[in-house]
C-alpha cells in the first residue's frame, strides 16, 4: 500500500473497496478570465453590488435594481519572487512529501515557526490595506524560498467577500446540497466554488461544514452537508473535496468536532463516548481524509474537558493515526487556547497568541524540532500536492480580490443545483405542478424578501437575487397575483380564495453564534405570524401550496390541510428560478430529506444536560451525549414515533413514481432494478437500510448506502451500490477498531427510511 493510504482500522478484514482511497493531484496551472486585468499598482474598479430581480405587478417585467461603485484603490505588490526550477523541491516529477521535505531542510526555525500563525499583529483578517491581511486568513509568503501566502476564505457555500460585495456567486448551502443525495452534484458545486476561489486569488477555502445534525436547532446545521446521518456526509463530502481541490484550491473541513450547536459554543464542553464518536460524528470527517482533504478546522468546543484545539485524543489520535490525516489542522478563528503543537495543532488563526512568538520560544524546550517540522511538512505537502506552489507566483495576488469572478455558466450551475436540492414532501391529487395558465396567488416571501441564505461566516452578498415573483414570470405564468400577505392576513385569504391556486413562501432565518429559538416558523423568521398566515390560506383555498426556506427541521402544524409542501432550505442567489422549474415542472423534483421535520418540538427529548448543557464546578458547562447512537431517525425508529405533521429522514417525493424490484445482495453489493411507471422522466434515490444482529446493540436500523438514478418514463434499470465496510462496523472500545460484527444483517431498500420497497439479508 502506498506510504500516503490509510485504512480505517477493521479488525479481521483486509482493505475494501470503498474504505481506503488515495487521490493524487497534479500539479495545477491555468489562467482565469476576468472581467478586468489588473496589472497596474492603481486601477479604477467597478464592483457590482447585489442585484434584485422581481416582478411589478402591473407590468410583470423583470426589474434589475443594481448599484455601482467606483472608488481608486492603492494596490501594493504582494507577489513572490520568481522561483528557479533548479532548486531541488521544484522538480514536479518528486513526490509531494519529498519535495516538502526538501524544502524543510533550507528553512530556518523562525521560517518554520512563519507557517504556522496568521499575522502576529495589526489587522487580521479582510482589511483594505495590504496583502497581509486582505483574507479572512493569511499566512505570509518565504519569498527567498518561494513559498506563495496561505489565502484563506470563507466559506462552505460561495466565497464571501464583504469588501467587495456582489462579485461572487451565492450558491445553495451545504444542507441544501445534502438534499439532493447526488454526488455528482456535489462534483459540481465544489468545482464550481473552487473556481471562484482561485479566481479571487484564494487557495484555501474554508469549507465544507460536515458536523452531524444532533441538534435540531443548531444555527449552523444550514451549512452542514452530512444532514443527521454519517454515512449520507461521508459519501457526500467526498465529491466535494475532489471538487475543489482540482480547482488548485485547498478543502478545509469542518467543523471537527462535536460542534452541535452554538449556544454557549466557547466553553460548552461536550461528552460523547468513543463510539459515539467514532460511529456517528467521526465518519464524515473519515470521507474527507479518503478523499485526500488538504486541511480541518478544530471548533470552539471543549471535547470530554479539553479544548477542541488541543485535544490530544481528538486530534492527535483519532484524527491523525486512526483515521490517517496527512493534511494540516488549523484552529477556527480564536479557538487556540495554548501552544498545542504537541497535543496535533498545527496552526493557529487567524493570528499568533500561541503558535508564533510563544511557540519560537519553546522550540527545543518543551517543543521539539521533529515536531515543527512534521506540522510543517503537512501544510507545504499538501500545497504541492494541489499545485499551490507550482502555480505562478500571481496567481495568489491579493489584487484579485477586486475582480468579479462570477459568470453566467455559475449563474446557471446555481440555478440547476438549487432545483435538482428542493424535496416535494406533499404533493396531494398531484396539485403540482402548476399549470402556467392558472389563477395564481402568490403570497409571503417571494419578493424581494425571499430568503436565500443564512447568517455568519457561512453567508454570501448574492451578485444578484432571482426572487419567486421574477422567476414564475419569466416561467411564463400569465396571471399571478402577489400579496405579501403578513401584513393583511384577510385580504391575502381574499386573494387566494379568488384564486385557482395559491402559493404561500414562507420561511425562517439562521445563523453562526446562536441557536433557534424554536422550529417554529413564527420564531426566528422575518415575520412572527406565518404559521396563521398559512392557515387562512388554506382555510380559503383548497389547493394551496407552501414553499418552505428553512436552515433545517422546521414544524408544519398546518401539514394536513395544505395539498402540497415543498422545501428547499437555503436555495442560495437562484432561488426564484430554481423553485419555479420545480413548481411548473421544468424540474422534476429529486430532493431528499437529508435530516428528520418533527411533529412537533424536541420530540427526541433532549434534556438540559444534553442540550445546550449545565454548569458543573468542574466543566463549566457540559452537554452529555447520553442519547449515544440515537440521533435523528435512529431515535425515531428506535422509539417507533410515527409522522402526522412531520416527515421523515430520506422522504421526497416526485411527479412520477417508481417500482422497485428484484433485490439481490452479495457480499458488499445491493443490486435493485428500478422502473419509471409514471408518464414524465424522473431521478430517484435508492436507499439501503440495515438492521445490525443484535450482539451490535445498535438503533433499529441504518443507512449503509444509496444511489440516485435518474429514467425516462417507462424505462427500468439495474442499479448496483456497493457497501463500504464502515457502514456495517461497529466501534470496539476494547480494541479501538472498528468491526463488523458477525451474523445476519437485514437489509432494506426503499423510497426513505420508512418507505421500505424490498427487504433482503446478508450474513457475515
Amino acid at each position: 500500500m502506498h506510504s500516503r493510504c490509510r485504512q480505517w482500522k477493521i479488525s479481521a478484514f483486509r482493505k475494501q473497496r470503498g474504505i481506503s482511497r488515495f487521490v493524487c493531484f497534479k500539479p495545477y496551472c491555468t489562467k482565469h478570465k476576468t472581467h478586468r486585468d489588473i496589472s497596474q499598482t492603481r486601477k479604477r474598479l467597478t464592483i457590482q453590488i447585489p442585484c434584485v430581480l422581481f416582478n411589478m405587478d402591473a407590468v410583470r417585467v423583470a426589474v434589475v435594481a443594481c448599484a455601482v461603485v467606483a472608488w481608486s484603490t492603492p494596490i501594493a505588490a504582494a507577489s513572490v519572487e520568481e522561483v528557479h526550477d533548479a532548486r531541488p523541491w521544484m522538480n514536479r516529477a518528486d513526490p509531494p512529501d519529498e519535495r516538502a521535505d526538501k524544502l524543510i531542510k533550507e528553512m530556518t526555525t523562525a521560517e518554520k515557526v512563519a507557517m504556522l500563525h496568521g499575522p502576529p499583529s495589526g489587522p487580521c483578517c479582510q482589511c483594505k490595506t495590504n496583502a497581509s491581511c486582505a483574507y479572512v486568513g493569511n499566512v505570509v509568503p518565504n519569498k527567498r524560498l518561494g513559498i506563495p501566502p496561505i489565502n484563506m476564505n470563507d466559506g462552505p457555500q460561495g466565497f464571501r467577500d464583504n469588501n467587495n460585495p456582489g462579485s461572487t456567486t451565492a450558491w445553495p448551502s451545504g444542507l441544501t446540497m445534502a438534499a439532493s443525495w447526488d454526488v455528482a452534484a456535489m462534483l459540481e458545486w465544489g468545482t464550481g466554488m473552487g473556481k471562484e476561489f482561485i479566481a479571487k486569488g484564494a487557495n484555501v477555502q474554508l469549507g465544507p461544514g460536515l458536523c452531524v445534525a444532533r441538534v435540531p436547532r443548531n444555527g449552523r446545521n444550514f451549512e452542514y452537508l452530512s444532514g443527521e446521518d454519517p454515512i449520507l456526509g461521508y459519501t457526500l463530502v467526498q465529491p466535494v473535496i475532489k471538487g475543489i481541490q482540482s480547482q488548485g484550491v485547498v478543502a478545509n473541513a469542518k467543523h471537527y468536532v462535536l460542534n452541535n450547536q452554538e449556544t454557549n459554543r466557547n466553553a460548552v464542553s461536550e461528552l460523547a463516548d468513543e463510539r459515539t464518536r467514532f460511529e456517528i460524528y467521526y465518519p464524515p470527517f473519515l470521507g474527507a481524509v479518503e478523499a485526500d482533504v488538504g486541511s480541518i478546522m478544530c471548533s470552539y468546543n471543549k471535547i470530554n474537558g479539553n479544548w477542541s484545539c488541543e485535544n490530544p485524543v481528538t486530534l492527535g489520535n483519532d484524527l491523525k493515526k486512526v483515521m490517517g490525516f496527512e493534511g494540516w489542522v488549523m484552529s477556527d478563528w480564536g479557538a487556540t487556547h495554548s501552544t498545542s503543537i504537541n497535543e496535533g495543532l498545527d496552526q493557529e488563526m487567524p493570528s499568533a497568541h500561541f503558535m508564533g512568538d510563544a511557540l519560537l520560544q519553546k522550540i527545543g524546550n518543551g517543543v521539539s524540532e521533529a515536531t515543527l517540522d512534521a506540522s510543517v511538512r503537512r501544510i507545504l505537502t499538501t500545497m504541492f500536492k494541489v499545485g499551490v506552489i507550482d502555480a505562478p507566483a500571481d496567481t495568489w495576488s491579493w489584487e484579485k480580490l477586486q475582480r468579479n469572478v462570477t459568470s453566467e455558466g455559475a449563474a446557471a450551475s446555481a440555478r440547476k443545483l438549487s432545483a435538482e436540492s428542493h424535496v416535494l414532501v406533499k404533493n396531494d391529487d398531484a396539485v403540482l405542478p402548476i399549470k402556467k395558465s392558472a389563477k395564481i396567488a402568490l403570497i409571503g416571501l417571494a419578493d424581494n424578501r425571499t430568503i436565500v441564505h443564512a447568517g455568519g461566516s457561512g453567508s454570501v452578498v448574492p451578485s444578484f437575487i432571482a426572487t419567486p415573483q421574477f422567476g414564475l414570470a419569466a416561467a411564463g405564468c400569465e396571471d399571478v397575483t402577489f400579496k405579501y400577505g403578513f401584513d393583511d392576513v384577510q385580504g391575502a385569504a381574499a386573494t387566494a380564495k379568488e384564486s385557482d391556486i395559491a402559493i404561500v413562501f414562507v420561511g425562517t432565518l439562521s445563523s453562526e453564534g446562536r441557536d433557534r429559538p424554536s422550529l417554529s416558523l413564527d420564531d426566528g423568521g422575518p415575520e412572527s405570524n406565518q404559521n396563521e398566515l398559512v392557515a387562512a390560506i388554506a382555510s380559503a383555498q383548497p389547493n394551496t401550496i407552501v414553499v418552505m426556506s428553512v436552515p433545517g427541521a422546521t414544524l408544519m402544524p398546518w401539514y394536513k390541510d395544505v395539498k402540497g409542501v415543498v422545501v428547499n432550505f437555503m436555495p442560495g442567489q437562484q432561488a426564484g428560478n430554481a423553485v419555479a422549474d420545480v413548481l411548473t415542472g421544468a424540474v422534476n423534483p429529486s430532493g431528499k430529506l437529508p435530516l428528520t421535520f418533527p411533529n412537533k418540538e424536541n420530540e427526541t427529548e433532549l434534556s438540559p444536560a444534553q442540550w445546550p448543557g449545565l454548569p458543573d464546578p468542574a466543566k463549566p458547562t457540559y452537554a452529555k451525549y447520553s442519547e449515544k447512537l440515537e440521533v435523528g431517525y435512529r431515535y425515531y425508529d428506535a422509539h417507533g414515533i410515527e409522522f402526522t405533521t412531520g416527515a421523515c429522514f430520506g422522504h421526497g417525493l416526485s411527479y412520477t413514481s417508481f417500482e422497485y424490484s428484484d433485490l439481490v445482495v452479495s457480499k458488499r453489493e445491493i443490486r435493485v432494478t428500478i422502473k419509471n411507471t409514471g408518464s414524465v422522466a424522473g431521478a430517484e434515490v435508492v436507499q439501503a437500510y440495515a438492521a445490525l444482529p443484535s450482539s451490535a446493540e445498535e438503533p433499529p436500523k441504518r443507512l449503509v448506502t444509496f444511489a440516485k438514478v435518474l429514467l425516462e418514463a417507462g424505462a427500468s434499470t439495474q442499479v448496483t451500490m456497493d457497501i463500504a465496510d464502515i457502514a456495517l462496523s461497529v466501534w470496539d472500545v476494547t480494541s479501538h477498531s472498528a468491526v463488523i460484527p458477525d451474523g445476519e444483517f437485514k437489509i432494506f431498500v426503499g423510497s426513505s427510511s420508512r418507505d421500505i420497497r424490498l427487504t433482503g439479508s446478508l450474513t457475515v
